[in-house]
């Protein structure tokens, strides 16, 4: 049984449909982010499954037992907000009991969950003081407490670490999956941030305009994305418009311009199934910079022009020129970055590759 499943949900308001035949099961016990840029309707997803939104179409159960006329005090669910909403006149215990005031939980056992709850998100002692007290962190870790102080079948969370600054975010990052993993709680994490979703998520599901584009393992759609959605939102790709010669039960071959023949493995363009136009996606840092040099064993090598450097400190994002397809490499740096003007050897895999057929809007 899953612990939420969403059977061809649509949400409108008035004439604009936020989301669109939406089905998913997400298992329990497991890690799911909904990902994907503003307006995506990854929020409006998750506020359908609170019970802050009803949907205009479709099912949604929890546990397998249908929800969509219970409402959100009913379906033992936590809640951890983007700007944590804790009440700035209660005190730190008194915030994190909040939802025990509303299950008939006696005092003694509320002390003991309220303790317990401030252990598990490691700030034990600061039950007596208010939300002003607190830095962003500590207030988020608190927001975390009341959600899971309830025991809550599901546990979710709206984008709860984007008010934070970059560094205290990579922590909290790794302390929240922490507490996820330590207490086994389904959990829905809404975020925008790709980084998030592939470091702490079991399950990814990638949205654009209201509507599915993949889900899967972060691997998964991280190497072989399903759509040119995917694999221009996930990190930095070159898709680079080719011809599909042969396709193989193991192999597909792919031929384009200024590039010697390409054989991937099947397994990484699962959508191609014959000759014909398709877009060859290659991650940015799989492409390895180097001087005039003999390719090392197992990769292709082309010839290229730095047009740009984007200097990031460890490492440099160049902008290249290869004949006339225009592409981007991200490449640790050894001891100087490459300089505009260099002429260079891209170096890659073609394991590292992936293929697309055309989609027919591009």
């Amino acid at each position: 049984m899953s612990a939420v499943s969403l059977s061809n949900i649509v949400k409108r308001f008035g004439d604009y449909t936020a989301v669109h035949q939406m089905s998913l099961d997400i298992a329990e016990g497991s890690f799911v982010t909904l990902l994907g840029p503003s307006g995506c309707g990854k929020t409006t997803t998750l506020r359908m499954i609170a019970g802050l939104l009803d949907p205009s179409e479709g099912e949604i159960s929890i546990k397998g037992k249908r929800v969509n006329d219970v409402p959100i005090h009913k379906r033992n669910l936590g809640l951890v907000f983007q700007n944590y909403a804790l009440f700035p006149h209660k005190t730190v215990a008194e915030n994190v009991a909040f939802g025990l005031n509303y299950r008939n939980v006696g005092k003694e056992d509320a002390r003991r969950k309220v303790a317990e709850a401030l252990d598990l998100v490691q700030l034990p002692d600061l039950g007596a003081r208010y939300p002003k007290e607190l830095s962003g962190g500590q207030q988020q870790r608190i927001a975390l407490a009341r959600a899971i102080v309830i025991e809550p079948d599901v546990l979710l969370l709206d984008e709860p670490l984007s008010a934070l600054d970059a560094n205290l975010r990579e922590d909290m990052r790794v302390e929240l999956k922490r507490i996820q993993q330590s207490i086994g709680v389904t959990t829905v994490f809404v975020t925008h941030d790709q980084t998030e979703a592939l470091a702490m998520s079991d399950q990814i599901i990638v949205m654009s305009e209201g509507r599915v584009e993949q889900v899967g393992a972060p691997e998964e759609v991280y190497n072989t994305p399903a759509t040119e959605f995917v694999a221009q939102f996930l990190g930095a790709s070159n898709l680079l418009s080719a011809h599909c010669k042969d396709v193989s039960k193991s192999d597909i071959m792919i031929e384009l311009p200024h590039f010697p023949q390409i054989t991937i493995p099947k397994s990484r363009a699962p959508r191609v199934s014959g000759p014909g136009p398709v877009r060859l996606v290659i991650r940015a840092e799989k492409l390895h910079l180097k001087a005039k040099a003999s390719p090392a064993e197992g990769h292709l090598a082309v010839d290229a022009i730095v047009e740009n450097v984007d200097y990031q400190g460890q490492s440099a994002r160049y902008f290249l020129r290869v004949g006339d397809h225009q592409m981007q490499a991200i490449n640790m740096i050894e001891d100087r970055p490459f300089a505009a003007g260099a002429k260079v050897v891209l170096q890659f895999r073609t394991k590292d590759c992936a293929a697309l057929p055309v989609e027919s809007n591009s």
